[in-house]
């Protein structure tokens, strides 16, 4: 079983995408879609950026390796009446079932930086990428203050070390890495821009609640609460992570939550 699936099948990221919606159609406001465009959401989940993305008139694929979040992704777009948006199952790493420079635009946030072999993962996106197409990824940035990668931060602290040859997906987040990784998929440095960006988490209920959302269906918080428990450390582990989000929280009041994280924003041009 490929690890990479099963860590994102294991949850129900729709559940923590449900607060990402507002940011999910902000973002896509940025990227200047037109109708003409055909755009590849790659690692799209149930479709935060890929639903806004088609409801501006854009053909969209969204692709995933979790075949709950791609079911989900489907019926969300059947909801909302997008024939322009479907949703299939694949890997980051081997975009099989995709030919050569098809996509004018591949949006890929919060998605492909956690898939591994993050050198194949560059080399596809910029495989099915049109000449004079662009590639836009929301990356989280490793030691930022900011809520994902504390979440990550402290979750890694209670689970055992990664295989050997584990590659962070959190290197996705540092320019040079970014610029490595994208000039070695044969594109000039110059034509590679990262810049930093924000991205909030809007509930209508308190900082308890979210993070409940994140113990209960985010695959890497899962994972660490599984291990803490093993460890007697679960407790210890909800205290540093409900630290973390009430310190966070803008939303003014104890049942309203607001947390602002901040981004590594990458935009290369094929």
């Amino acid at each position: 079983m490929n690890p990479n699936k099963t860590l994102w099948e294991k949850g129900d990221f729709t559940q923590i995408a449900q607060v990402m919606r507002q940011s999910g159609t902000a973002l896509v406001d940025t990227l200047g879609i037109t109708k003409e465009l055909s755009i590849l959401d790659l690692g799209c989940g149930d479709g935060t950026t890929a639903i806004p993305e088609a409801k501006l008139g854009a053909k969209v694929l969204g692709v995933d390796i979790a075949s709950n979040l791609v079911a989900a992704g489907n019926k969300r777009a059947k909801a909302e009446g997008l024939s322009n948006c479907s949703f299939q199952e694949g890997d980051a790493t081997a975009l099989t079932d995709l030919q050569d420079k098809s996509f004018d635009l591949v949006v890929s946030i919060f998605g492909a930086m956690f898939a591994p072999k993050p050198f194949e993962v560059a080399k596809e996106m910029v495989r099915v990428t049109k000449p004079g197409g662009r590639i836009v990824m929301g990356n989280w940035i490793p030691g930022d203050p900011t809520l994902v990668a504390q979440i990550l931060k402290i979750s890694s602290a209670y689970t055992p070390p990664p295989p050997d040859g584990f590659i962070s997906p959190m290197l996705w987040g540092i320019p040079d890495h970014v610029t490595e990784r994208f000039v070695q998929a044969g594109i000039p440095k110059e034509r590679i821009e990262c810049s930093n960006d924000s991205f909030t988490f809007n509930a209508p209920y308190a900082p308890s609640q979210l993070l409940n959302n994140f113990k209960n269906y985010y695959g890497p918080t899962m994972n660490a609460f599984e291990a803490a428990e093993k460890n007697g450390k679960a407790v210890e582990l909800l205290h540093e992570l409900e630290a973390l989000f009430n310190s966070q929280n803008n939303g003014g009041d104890n049942n309203t939550t607001s947390i602002t994280a901040t981004f590594l924003r990458v935009t290369v041009t094929r």
